[in-house]
């Protein structure tokens, strides 16, 4: 029996993050429409993302963007672009390329970023 509820909560993070990706695009559509038509497709967008997160919290998983965080080696992301710079640069996540997916015992799935200098 556990090992469904295994399959389940891996096939519930994918679905999690494909539509964390999804709502990121539909996030940047949203900002070239007009503010008069904009209006009701916001609403729609921060509905769906609180309607995610709700799924997510009844199974015991939360999706944490690290978007605009600094950058703490030994975080649970890989980071794509770590080689292009010295240990020296302070760093901070430019892009979630994929989030980190919690579970209530802890990490559940890794993330993918990719990282750049802080700005001076």
């Amino acid at each position: 029996m556990k090992v469904v509820s295994q399959e389940a909560d891996r096939a519930l993070a994918d679905l999690a993050i494909e539509s964390w990706r999804f709502q990121k695009l539909f996030a940047r559509v949203l900002g070239k429409l007009d503010a008069g038509d904009a209006t009701r497709f916001v609403n729609q967008h921060r509905y769906f993302i609180k309607r995610i997160d709700e799924c997510l919290a009844a199974a015991g998983l939360k999706i944490v963007n690290l978007e605009g965080h600094a950058y703490e080696p030994g975080a649970a992301v890989t980071a794509l672009n770590l080689g292009d710079f010295t240990p020296d640069d302070e760093l901070v996540v430019d892009q979630m390329i994929e989030p980190v997916v919690m579970s209530q015992s802890g990490l559940f799935r890794a993330g993918t970023i990719m990282l750049r200098k802080v700005d001076q």
